[in-house]
């Protein structure tokens, strides 16, 4: 497991604050041994991972040992108890995340159950839960599959990098701080922090640049390959609005993207490709003499592929069917029982459809779809990672990603008991909160 110095990133006013806190720990009076959840939460805050001594016969430390490396490494904050039924109760999940006070995404097995939860801040509503369930149902009662196999769907699907204990243990002594240090070590703490997200967002942006870098070269092919002379004897004046309007609509996509500072600037950018992509639609079939095309949104599959002509009904691998809009080609491909040719991108985990991606992928998703209504997108994208993310109230709410998405908090943040407990969902439990005092119910786990 890890400890505290794990991520200690210098001294100066951070020794400091050790130097207090274990001054502190020695005026302190002894810490209650009640156990149950206490003790659980002080060791997620060390090391993610928290296996109840009567469950050890069953999950051993090596697993434990290698459950947190793999957190370690994904470098999430994820956090996972393993405790026997007969200390579960329908408010563990909220319980357990109010006493570590860390925003994030927990999971709790018991009894062959393994439920999970989470912050908006770190996971879309909902999520937490389908993974859970899926990771329980394709690996029966086996605890330590079950758990890897939780931990590998979670991580590229949550928000928010590891816990920073230093951080963490810091807000304890925040007091002794504002006496000590004059608000100086308050400084440094909120100043990592921001660091710490800016960094994420600086690389969330350059993931998200090197794809939409491809739709736009890919764009500008397509106006090359349409070889249209808006001076030719047969070109009309609405057929050099369109190219204009198309031409226009690929110079803003790259210089939007040139200007991006923030992933969310990128919705910007898909918007002017969708656009400029329904522009050359309209121009292609002026110059054939067909009808003009109807704006519908673009290829599902692939935004790349431009508008769509029709709707089929199509389940992505493990999903449930849905009407999505489709190209011609597409729409044959699925109509000969062949797989679409979806968009792709890389992740960490290989390559992946773009609506499995992450949530830096909501913006890039979100323009292309954000001429036809907000609540399209979140309908094509059920049981996705950015499905779930898209349809919850906060999404339609804020001013990120078209519509968007964001929290007070992030994933890896230290809240202590001051989060919204309407933004953490997940397990079966009521109010959640009230666990009165220090003994939880589960006696000695």
């Amino acid at each position: 497991m890890r400890t505290l110095a794990r991520r200690s990133r210098g001294a100066g006013p951070l020794a400091l604050v050790a130097a207090l806190l274990g001054l502190l720990l020695l005026l302190a009076p002894a810490a209650s041994a009640a156990g149950g959840l206490s003790d659980a939460a002080a060791t997620l805050k060390k090391g993610q991972v928290y296996v109840a001594p009567a469950m050890t016969s069953r999950f051993s430390q090596s697993q434990a040992d290698a459950l947190t490396k793999k957190i370690d490494k994904a470098d999430k904050p994820i956090f996972i108890a393993v405790i026997p039924d007969s200390a579960y109760a329908k408010s563990t999940l909220q319980d357990l995340r109010t006493l570590v006070g860390i925003d994030g995404v927990y999971a709790v097995w018991h009894d062959g159950t393994l439920d999970a939860g989470g912050d908006r801040g770190a996971m879309g509503a909902g999520q937490p839960q389908r993974i859970a369930g899926a990771a329980s149902r394709s690996n029966g009662g086996d605890i330590d599959a079950t758990l890897n196999s939780f931990v590998d769907q979670a991580a590229p699907q949550t928000k928010g990098t590891g816990v920073n204990h230093s951080t963490s243990i810091a807000w304890v002594v925040i007091p002794v701080l504002l006496l000590v240090l004059a608000g100086a070590g308050v400084f440094l703490l909120f100043r990592r922090a921001k660091k710490r997200k800016e960094e994420q967002a600086r690389a969330e942006l350059e993931q998200l640049r090197r794809v939409v870098d491809e739709d736009i070269t890919a764009f500008g092919e397509e106006l090359d390959r349409l070889d249209f002379n808006p001076g030719a004897a047969d070109a009309d004046e609405a057929q050099r609005t369109d190219y204009t309007h198309a031409l226009d609509s690929y110079e803003k996509s790259k210089r939007l993207m040139d200007e991006a500072k923030r992933p969310e600037d990128v919705k910007q950018v898909t918007e002017a490709i969708e656009d400029g992509r329904f522009a050359l639609a309209t121009l292609s079939a002026r110059r054939d003499k067909r009808p003009l095309p109807e704006r519908r949104p673009p290829c599902f599959m692939d935004p790349r592929h431009g508008p769509s002509v029709k709707d089929v009904d199509w389940a992505p691998a493990g999903g449930s069917a849905r009407s999505v809009p489709v190209c011609q080609a597409d729409a044959d491909r699925v109509a000969a029982g062949l797989d679409p040719a979806v968009r792709t991108v890389d992740t960490d985990q290989g390559p992946q459809p773009y609506w499995n991606a992450g949530p830096a992928y909501a913006p890039y998703a979100g323009g292309y779809y954000s001429s036809f209504g907000g609540g399209l997108l979140p309908g094509l994208l059920v049981g996705t990672m950015l499905g779930s993310m898209m349809s919850s109230p906060a999404y339609a709410a804020a001013p990120m990603m078209g519509g968007g998405y964001q929290d007070q908090y992030e994933g890896g943040d230290f809240t202590g008991a001051d989060f919204n407990a309407a933004d953490f969902s997940g397990g079966d439990f009521g109010g959640g909160g009230d666990f009165g005092g220090g003994d939880f119910g589960g006696g000695d786990w």
